[in-house]
């Protein structure tokens, strides 16, 4: 009997999600269908009900549905219990386990297709919302010499530096205060590039042979690469890596296999 998963959110149209777990599908030759689910913004807890009774076994959940799933879950991983938000969830008999795969997509993509090692690195993470609480545990279990998270709401970035202190050297606070510091790594989980915006980074934070990663992902560079050119930084990535890797740690959870990724990011390059 043909095991079936889907993506789950509000809107959904736009998802790539099907496409990726097709091929992942076709690359290990596993019997499962994958189909994405529109539900109302009020019936998230109704519409994973009726999945499961069709015989759903695993969800990933993209916005608005992240917090909804978290509350959700019988049973959580340690990072989403950190990260405060669900993007997976498995459903085994009762239990409904939750998970958050952002975070290993970013540090796979970072570390294994862009051959950067973040251990030793200063890295800088701006935004303090959902993106970045998703991927500040598995950045910190790569053991960085720091993670400072800069937001223009200050007492966010704190909130997360206090959150995430035991397990790792976090700073939190202002753009102003990053002023001739200088940053290996540069992650932007914002979502200024959506809108074509730059969040205010100061002057000096690219150093020599910094990587600047962009979240979102585009055809033509974001605002936040091209600035990141100008300003000296050496590599640059946008977000689509992060987004098939953390899809691929979902098929491992469900399905016990990891998918080769590279083949499927150059397949939604080339389209």
């Amino acid at each position: 009997m043909t095991d079936l998963y889907a993506v789950i959110g509000n809107p959904i149209a736009q998802s790539k999600s099907p496409r990726i777990h097709a091929e992942f599908a076709r690359q290990l030759e596993q019997d499962l269908r994958y189909e994405a689910i529109l539900a109302p913004r009020d019936g998230f807890a109704a519409a994973v009900a009726a999945f499961r009774a069709s015989g759903g076994r695993g969800l990933n959940v993209t916005v608005p549905f992240k917090l909804q799933a978290f509350a959700l879950a019988s049973e959580r991983t340690e990072r989403a219990e950190r990260a405060g938000a669900v993007n997976t969830l498995t459903f085994d008999g009762k239990a409904i386990l939750g998970d958050n795969t952002d975070g290993a997509g970013l540090v796979w993509d970072i570390g294994e297709r862009l051959r950067c090692a973040v251990r030793g690195k200063r890295v800088l993470l701006m935004g303090a919302g959902g993106a970045a609480r998703g991927v500040m545990l598995p950045l910190l279990r790569q053991s960085p010499a720091v993670v400072a998270v800069a937001n223009r709401t200050v007492g966010k970035a704190i909130e997360l530096e206090l959150h995430f202190a035991p397990f790792g050297n976090v700073r939190g606070g202002g753009y102003a205060s990053l002023a001739g510091q200088p940053f290996d790594v540069i992650i932007n989980a914002t979502s200024a590039s959506l809108a074509g915006e730059l969040p205010p980074l100061p002057p000096g934070v690219f150093a020599p042979g910094s990587l600047a990663y962009d979240m979102v992902y585009a055809n033509e560079p974001t605002r936040f690469l091209a600035h990141a050119r100008e300003q000296g930084a050496a590599r640059f990535a946008d977000g689509l890596g992060m987004l098939v890797a953390q899809a691929a740690e979902s098929f491992l959870l469900w399905r016990g296999l990891r998918p080769d990724v590279e083949p499927v990011i150059a397949m939604l390059r080339a389209k």
